[in-house]
């Protein structure tokens, strides 16, 4: 058996019940943490609350060379632990086929999204939200400023009334000189908002914190001002907003501190 386990956003404590049971029952517990990370834990927080060893994986150990985890799902019960829920932000759906493939029994145990919580947050309703995108460094995608497919992804959805969230690069293992093992970087929402104001345009904005901690920031503005302002570790994301329902715009203002003249525009 191979069990998909998402443990949530925040630290050990944040999968669910279910989710926590069939960790600690598992013969074998790999994980991954390339794609995103507990804001309040790291792996030896995980193993010491669960009672469990878990063994890292990074992409290239996934992706490529996933026989150890097959293996053990083959022989008895594995976990396949990621940040987050592991089918939506980070699709792990191929490795999921390989186990099948070969006769493993595979099952998910979901666990809270960045895009769940982000819509949460904000007041932003969710069945509003159109297809996410995710800004690169600009390093990580050989040229300067925002790829045109982030902008072409927000102004699709800006032109059916829908808002984007904009998942913000992780760099876990490699850097602008290539792979290195030590390097981790993640952009931080300043950032990623100097970028679009000055590759995309100077509009609404907000930023989501550290979501699903006891500290989450929600901060709405123009993109300029967010660039200036610091909102603390990661992760963070961005949503851009698309057609406001009044609703919407009375919970920027009211949640999430947007001048009133700018959500009335």
């Amino acid at each position: 058996m191979l069990t998909f386990i998402g443990l949530g956003l925040y630290d050990e404590r944040s999968v669910t019940v279910e989710g926590r049971e069939a960790l600690r029952e598992a013969d074998r517990v790999f994980a991954e943490f390339y794609t995103s990370r507990l804001v309040g834990a790291d792996v030896a927080d995980l193993e010491a609350h669960h009672g469990v060893d878990v063994e890292v994986r990074d992409r290239a150990g996934v992706e490529r060379d996933p026989e150890p985890i097959l293996a053990a799902a083959e022989s008895g019960d594995a976990a396949f632990l990621t940040a987050g829920d592991t089918m939506i932000s980070t699709t792990h759906t191929d490795l999921r086929l390989r186990a099948a493939e070969r006769g493993i029994d595979t099952r998910v145990i979901h666990g809270v999204t960045a895009q769940s919580a982000a819509s949460s947050l904000t007041g932003l309703q969710n069945y509003r939200f159109g297809k996410a995108t995710t800004l690169p460094f600009p390093y990580a995608h050989g040229g300067d400023g925002v790829p045109a497919s982030v902008v072409e992804t927000i102004e699709a959805n800006r032109e059916r009334g829908l808002h984007t969230v904009v998942y913000l690069d992780i760099k876990v293992g490699t850097g602008p000189t290539g792979p290195d093992p030590d390097h981790e970087e993640y952009m931080t929402a300043d950032v990623a908002a100097d970028l679009l104001a000055d590759g995309w345009r100077d509009e609404l904005a907000v930023v989501v914190a550290r979501a699903g901690s006891p500290d989450a920031v929600v901060a709405a503005d123009r993109l300029s001002a967010l660039a200036d302002r610091e909102f603390g570790d990661p992760l963070h994301l961005l949503v851009i907003p698309g057609e406001l329902h009044h609703v919407e715009a009375d919970a920027l203002v009211g949640l999430a501190g947007a001048p009133e003249s700018l959500v009335d525009e």
